[in-house]
């Protein structure tokens, strides 16, 4: 535990829990969430919240018995023990967090080329998500700290864009828009909720701070209680805006900066641009962060012995080869699969180490704490996961076949290791 005089507080906490879920996913998936869900997207959004405040809620349990950076790697380590399930999971958090890096860094590219004059050359938007991944691991490379505080300006930033953008847009929202006439059906709604379940991905970075807590137990549900919650609110608002401003067949045009398309009935153009700075702001500084933590992960899933050595290794000059690992995968997965794919894909592989993080805090538990939270977690996760599969597989059987490569390469990679090295338990902390 930190001692009182640096130890971080509960809007210290908070700021993580914001910062981490309100960064590039809000920007990249909302019109794909409308394309899917129609004018039920904020219904959708509010799905999305509830399963996130459930996991929220076995994180903060979890976090306040076990206070460590390791976070999730712990939890599940000490679940389940240190076989192939837990390296595996790890492992799946892992590429998660490649996927969410190459859904940021799709929205960076998309957003990017709509503030270039004129009508720019197709492989401008493949320039520019390549180039934003190149250089921000660059920056981790040579000076992350540098850029991580400018962090905490860039999230207030970005939110006081999307409260003003809320509150203009409420005077101009058409209420016929909304009606539930125009809602897709149940299946659609609950899918496209889980489709944009990325954009919450974030709140979990809370519980890797507890060790800087002086008084986590009071400290952690708190935060993570505010965090989703208003985070939820926000989103919400966000949506009712979209759908309510544009028709459908505006939204779908827009499809990949459907927020900024939004902005244009209250501000014109400038609102357009403005929007358009945040959004490639806000997912630069997501990419940034991601690259950030995912090294760290990376590091620390190694050490534990279900990674390779050179992920918890460095090359001359001090550069993580986790880093450069991380980087090279989110280029390739970036540059050769659609938005849409990405999204299903992360939200999977989240949603099963959010299930799985649930169970845990089920296993974990003392004996005086409510079992129904983490039981109606775990649910949920899986609702939402049969729910994604199944609507992703009547638009395209091809992401349902990513996200279950994706988990079966996750345990692949696990299992191949173990073998390869001998280890048959995971060094527990």
């Amino acid at each position: 535990m930190s001692s009182d005089s640096d130890a971080m507080g509960l809007w210290g906490a908070v700021s993580i829990g914001v910062g981490g879920m309100v960064g590039g996913g809000i920007f990249a998936v909302l019109g794909l969430s409308v394309e899917l869900t129609q004018s039920a997207a904020p219904l959708a959004f509010l799905l999305a919240g509830v399963v996130a405040g459930l996991t929220a809620t076995s994180y903060a349990k979890l976090a306040v018995r076990f206070p460590s950076r390791g976070g999730t790697i712990v939890y599940l380590n000490e679940a389940f023990g240190g076989g192939l399930l837990s390296g595996g999971l790890n492992v799946l958090l892992w590429l998660s967090y490649v996927i969410m890096l190459s859904l940021y860094a799709s929205a960076f590219g998309s957003y990017f080329v709509t503030l270039l004059p004129g009508n720019p050359p197709g492989w401008a938007f493949n320039a520019a998500l390549s180039g934003s991944v190149i250089g921000l691991t660059a920056l981790n490379a040579a000076s992350a700290a540098a850029v991580g505080r400018a962090e905490e300006w860039i999230v207030l930033i970005k939110i006081t864009i999307l409260v003003v953008f809320v509150a203009a847009g409420l005077t101009v929202v058409q209420p016929g828009r909304l009606a539930p006439s125009e809602w897709a059906s149940p299946l659609a709604i609950v899918g496209g909720g889980m489709l944009i379940f990325v954009a919450y991905e974030g709140f979990e970075l809370i519980a890797n701070s507890a060790e800087d807590m002086s008084d986590p137990g009071q400290v952690l549900p708190k935060a993570f209680g505010i965090s989703v919650l208003s985070v939820t609110v926000l989103y919400v608002l966000v949506a009712v805006v979209t759908v309510g401003v544009l028709s459908l067949s505006e939204i779908q045009s827009a499809a990949d900066f459907a927020l900024a398309e939004a902005a244009r009935p209250r501000f014109g153009q400038f609102g357009f641009t403005v929007i358009g700075v945040a959004a490639v702001l806000s997912t630069a500084s997501a990419i940034n962060a991601t690259l950030y933590g995912a090294t760290r992960l990376t590091f620390s899933v190694a050490k534990s012995g279900e990674l390779p050595e050179p992920f918890s290794q460095r090359m001359r000059g001090g550069v993580a080869e986790g880093l450069l690992i991380t980087s090279a995968l989110t280029l390739v997965i970036a540059n050769t699969v659609d938005l849409s794919s990405i999204s299903t894909v992360g939200s999977v592989g989240f949603l099963i180490v959010f299930g799985a993080v649930n169970l845990a805090h089920i296993r974990l538990r003392d004996g005086d704490e409510a079992l129904w939270f983490p039981m109606l977690g775990a649910v949920g996760c899986a609702v939402a996961i049969v729910a994604l599969l199944i609507q992703a597989s009547q638009d395209s059987i091809v992401s349902v076949l990513l996200a279950g490569g994706l988990v079966g390469v996750s345990f692949l990679i696990e299992a191949a290791y173990r073998s390869y090295s001998g280890k048959t338990k995971t060094l527990l902390p």
